[in-house]
């Protein structure tokens, strides 16, 4: 990043741009995280639902008890499939929040390289005339 005087401005922006793609992209790893959690949840859930079978002699009792917790393994399925939905909305949400914040900060580095590189391009020219002067200088002195 430049140090020059010019761009301290700019370069306070780059430093807020920064925080605020940093944060976005820690939230999005969140989100995505949250979402991985909770894919595993869901799939080792549908596991069990499908794993499940019905014991060929069995007591009326432990068919209840096998169905109540049936039942709430398909209810826990269920939410976890609407949290699911939620956090993949999230996720978009997140995943579009942090790509504008990294080009909006790639749009500022960028003007403070192309800031620079046109003081690079006038640095060279005024050294490129100083050499010519002095060139000419030393010229002009041989043919006296």
């Amino acid at each position: 990043m430049s140090a020059h005087r010019e761009d301290r401005s700019l370069a306070a922006v780059v430093r807020v741009r920064e925080v605020r793609e940093t944060d976005s992209r820690i939230g999005l790893q969140q989100v995505l995280a949250e979402q991985a959690a909770l894919t595993t949840r869901l799939d080792s859930l549908t596991g069990v639902l499908a794993g499940s079978s019905v014991p060929a002699v069995s007591t009326p009792g432990a068919l209840l008890a096998q169905r109540a917790a049936l039942t709430g393994a398909g209810l826990l399925a269920g939410e976890t499939r609407t949290e699911l939905a939620t956090t993949e909305v999230v996720a978009a949400e997140a995943r579009a929040r942090w790509g504008a914040d990294k080009a909006r900060l790639a749009a500022v580095e960028h003007l403070l390289e192309q800031r620079a590189a046109r003081r690079r391009t006038e640095a060279a020219r005024r050294e490129a005339r100083e050499a010519d002067d002095l060139a000419a200088q030393r010229w002009a002195r041989g043919t006296r």
